[in-house]
């Protein structure tokens, strides 16, 4: 199926417009989950640890199971996807005002909130990409916005649903809102199909040559002995010889004949369907070598094991903040009157701040990404270790526009791991690193909630979530370093099946 040339424009607006919307719908409630877990802290009484297991799962099973979600997207195209997803979320979050427990929460609001929340934003990037090719980055920096902004207004919106109407029809309401989804959904429409279609292989020639088939139409015994006997009835007429006896034996022999005739066909049939599954499977066997292969030599690059070490403990101490920071502010004993923005909305709005700014920077030829990426680590971690000595809620809210600022750090992170390994291995990079993400996303926040269950205060909590950031972006900063490159300029003298990556080139 071949695409005809992306439009740049005309109806690609549309898809950026409700692919804004519907990440703004799904994910406004699963980041904003902050003012949702004090909730729940309450109702349940439960520790902190095993309820930070909700939002962490809805944040990280989408990009945990990322590679089914692309497999259901190519299989299925985005508009299904997205109609179908919507209903997953909404009612994840309808589900979850009927919780009886906390264990029925992991799966409405963590698993099923959150695998929506992941097929939506693969359908999302998805269509985009096919519509846009040179206004490709900035298509993508609008929609990637829609989560931000959702965060910003989802975490007021909440809480004031919740004064109102109380915790359950709170998630009956933002579940009822998320319907609209199936609405953006249906404005998604498929690319046409280029008029002039690519010209493509036929089955024989997808089939390798040892793995032909013998497709020829077989007839049945029947129509084999209709026809021997009108022969033999012809040959008899001719010569006008009745002769019954003979005529019985002679079919007695053509039945024998192609019976023979017949298990000859049907063995041979097996031997090459036989083989023919046998070609296949090892085919399969060394697609599955072959990437794994590949996977071994992208971690054989020290920047690229360095970006792995660094963005799983990144997202294990710098997302814990978005969803803990108003649990935070109420530890510290501060005034709900001094409460003049929610400090997840502050959060939410930062980080599209940063998005767009760092996405700027990281154009500029003379900036490199990979050191703009790593000062984000360390500034992180540094505005980590300064949570536990903010006591007043102008300090905190300080400290979350910075968090919020620099995890926009997220706009920058698939240019730089297009430098450390190529775009021809971005697609297997990127997702192995997603993964990962997604893995420090779900841990993050029960291991801050459990060190607090243990010490009953978050100071050693935020004080090991910015230790984990910091050794993550230090060790990111040692592999990068220039003294790497004279091991990548060995990369001549490697086996021509060998790859090599150049790593800190400046973009």
């Amino acid at each position: 199926m071949v695409f005809r040339k992306p439009p740049d424009g005309g109806w690609g607006w549309v898809i950026v417009v409700v692919s804004f919307f519907t990440q703004f719908l799904c994910y406004g409630s699963p980041l904003a989950v902050g003012v949702l877990y004090l909730e729940w802290l309450d109702a349940f009484g439960e520790g902190k640890g095993k309820t930070a297991w909700v939002g962490s799962l809805a944040n990280g099973i989408g990009l945990l199971a990322s590679p089914v979600c692309s497999i259901c997207v190519s299989s299925f195209g985005a508009r299904p996807v997205a109609i179908f997803s919507g209903f997953m979320v909404a009612g994840g979050l309808m589900m979850s005002s009927f919780a009886p427990n906390i264990y029925f929460l992991y799966l409405s609001y963590g698993i099923v909130v959150g695998l929506g929340c992941g097929l939506l934003y693969t359908a999302t990037v998805t269509i985009t990409c096919q519509y846009f090719d040179k206004r490709r980055g900035l298509a993508l920096g609008l929609i990637s916005t829609g989560s931000s902004v959702g965060l910003f207004i989802y975490a007021a919106l909440q809480r004031e649903l919740i004064d109102l109407y109380g915790l359950d029809g709170c998630l009956l309401i933002v579940g009822a809102l998320s319907l609209n989804i199936l609405a953006c959904g249906s404005l998604m429409r498929p690319l046409e199909l280029s008029d002039s279609p690519s010209p493509e292989k036929t089955c024989v020639d997808k089939v390798p040559d040892q793995c032909f088939v013998y497709h020829e139409k077989e007839k049945t015994v029947e129509e084999n002995i209709s026809i021997l006997e009108k022969g033999c009835i012809d040959e008899k007429c001719a010569n006008n010889v009745p002769d019954y006896k003979q005529d019985n034996i002679l079919n007695k022999n053509v039945l024998s004949s192609i019976n023979v005739n017949e298990k000859d066909t049907y063995k041979k049939k097996v031997v090459e369907q036989t083989n023919f599954c046998k070609q296949l499977a090892k085919r399969k066997w060394q697609l599955y070598l072959n990437y794994w292969e590949e996977t071994i030599v992208l971690f054989k690059n020290k920047v690229f094991s360095a970006l792995f070490v660094a963005i799983l403990l990144f997202d294990i101490g710098g997302f814990p903040p978005s969803l803990l920071m108003e649990d935070v502010a109420r530890s510290a004993n501060i005034d709900e009157e001094d409460y003049h923005m929610p400090l997840i909305s502050i959060i939410g709005i930062m980080t599209a701040v940063g998005k767009l700014i760092l996405g700027i920077l990281a154009d500029f030829k003379w900036i490199n990404t990979l050191y703009l990426y790593v000062i984000t680590l360390l500034m992180t971690g540094v505005a980590l270790f300064a949570i536990p000595f903010a006591k007043s809620y102008l300090t905190l809210a300080m400290l979350s526009g910075i968090l919020g600022f620099l995890t926009g750090n997220w706009s920058i992170f698939p240019y730089v791991t297009t430098k450390t390994v190529g775009i021809e291995k971005l697609t297997h990079a990127y997702g192995i690193l997603m993964f990962f993400a997604g893995l420090g996303n779900s841990l993050g926040p029960p291991i801050v909630g459990w060190f607090y269950d243990w010490t009953q205060e978050y100071d050693t909590a935020f004080f090991f979530s910015g230790f984990c950031v910091l050794l993550g972006g230090f060790l990111l900063l040692l592999a990068a370093l220039p003294c790497w490159n004279a091991c990548t300029n060995q990369s001549s003298k490697l086996p021509p099946n060998t790859y090599s990556y150049k790593v800190a080139s400046s973009a």
